[in-house]
């Protein structure tokens, strides 16, 4: 597949270094020379200097060749502008990244389609999703259910009061009586594990399974965590994502919203009617805990300063609450959840890249789940008639040492897998692998 992609920032990087694992051809355009070094420095990469609104640009990129372009530059125009010009000159598919909403609306989605848009991403509206989605995990790291429940990918912290601490999968295997569990994934610092039997769990480590029903009561059991009911949620920075993720959240929760610009707070307090804001500096800890702070069950911190987002996280935690999200912008910053106590940094353009690699990868991969901080993707396939997966019993296979098969669903019910599991047509896998093995762990489930 030839790809195209206009914009070398972290999106684009991110997405090329994705794609790069499986000798994808690809092309990255930008006008920052910089830029273009560091990434032509670290993946197998063509680049182009230039604009991507340039036809004469394009051309030299071979455009009518290309299979897909993204357009994800930090410039809307020139995101739209690239990617219709990009269509007309003959890629075949175009996703361009966008910050106004509006865009989304259907009649407006419309019109873009029309004039050669197949796709459109907001990094805003994907991080605010997320905040939702993160905030049913209450008292996990992470939470993603596969085929309504059936199996459930979840994640909890390593620490001293869990049974797993210090011992190794081997030695942890009497708490799993009844297999109705698999651990698929340990971060360590920003090391991904895609762990074995001789894998020991160390304090501090973010620890990932995929369970039936019953082995999810077993995790929390085993690591003393008890399920709580998120009621109050306080929300820091009233732009794109505090507004959304406010929308949203007030529909199921009492939500209050700081917001330093006083301009900006009447406009929110107009746009949510359901949300009480509030016109304060949050950088002043002083300032949310008048606001109280203490009675909250979640602090969801995205402010336009990683610094502010990341301290007033700190203050939120050091006071008792139970749940936080920090939204950053350095990429490197997202590990640090792991070592500094935040439950969970997100950063929406590693959000936007994932979400485009999604896209791409349609088709064949019914659902994808990504995990913050996590080198891996959870993916979940369909079995064909004849695909390579049946034809022998999963110890048999040769499959990919850096992917798992973590869980099968057959006619309804769910199943841990072992060596002597033969997969079936028909059957839904859930399999975990790092991005240089996708495509050939794709392999296995193709005809």
């Amino acid at each position: 597949m030839k790809i195209i992609i206009a914009g070398a920032g972290d999106v684009g990087f991110h997405l090329a270094t994705l794609l790069a694992h499986e000798n994808q051809e690809i092309t990255v355009i930008d006008k920052d020379d910089e830029k273009l070094k560091n990434i032509a420095s670290k993946l197998d990469v063509a680049t182009i200097r230039g604009n991507a609104t340039s036809s004469t640009i394009l051309e030299e990129a071979n455009i009518r060749h290309a299979d897909l372009m993204i357009s994800a530059t930090s410039i809307e125009e020139v995101n739209l502008t690239s990617a219709i010009f990009g269509k007309n000159l003959g890629a075949k598919k175009t996703v361009a990244r966008v910050k106004n909403l509006e865009f989304l609306q259907e009649r407006e989605r419309s019109y873009l389609w029309e004039l050669g848009i197949d796709e459109l991403i907001s990094p805003e509206l994907l991080a605010s999703s997320e905040i939702e989605r993160l905030l049913n995990a209450t008292s996990l790291t992470d939470l993603y259910y596969f085929d309504d429940g059936e199996l459930t990918l979840l994640g909890i912290v390593v620490d001293k009061r869990c049974e797993l601490l210090n011992k190794t999968i081997e030695e942890s295997a009497y708490l799993n009586p009844e297999n109705d569990f698999i651990t698929v994934a340990v971060l360590r610092g920003s090391e991904t594990i895609i762990p074995r039997g001789s894998t020991t769990f160390r304090d501090g480590d973010h620890a990932y399974f995929v369970a039936k029903p019953s082995g999810v009561q077993r995790i929390m059991k085993f690591n003393s965590i008890e399920a709580f009911r998120i009621k109050n949620i306080m929300v820091l920075g009233g732009g794109t994502i505090g507004e959304n993720a406010a929308r949203k959240l007030s529909k199921k929760y009492s939500v209050k919203l700081i917001e330093i610009n006083k301009e900006r707070s009447f406009d929110l307090a107009n746009n949510l009617p359901d949300t009480m804001v509030i016109h304060g500096d949050g950088r002043n800890a002083d300032i949310i805990l008048e606001e109280g702070l203490d009675n909250m069950d979640a602090f969801i911190a995205v402010t336009g300063n990683s610094e502010t987002n990341i301290l007033s996280s700190l203050v939120a935690k050091e006071r008792g609450v139970k749940k936080t999200v920090a939204l950053v912008e350095n990429v490197d910053y997202v590990h640090l959840s792991q070592n500094i106590g935040i439950d969970t940094m997100i950063n929406r353009k590693l959000i936007a890249a994932n979400n485009i690699f999604r896209y791409i990868r349609k088709g064949d991969i019914i659902s994808i789940a990504g995990i913050h901080g996590v080198e891996a993707e959870v993916l979940e396939f369909i079995v064909k008639e004849k695909s390579k997966i049946t034809r022998k019993y999963i110890k048999n296979l040769d499959f990919p040492k850096k992917a798992l098969l973590c869980g099968v669903v057959r006619k309804g019910k769910s199943r841990i897998p072992n060596g002597g599991f033969r997969i079936r047509t028909d059957d839904r896998v859930v399999v975990l692998c790092a991005p240089e093995v996708i495509h050939e762990v794709e392999n296995f489930f193709s005809e």
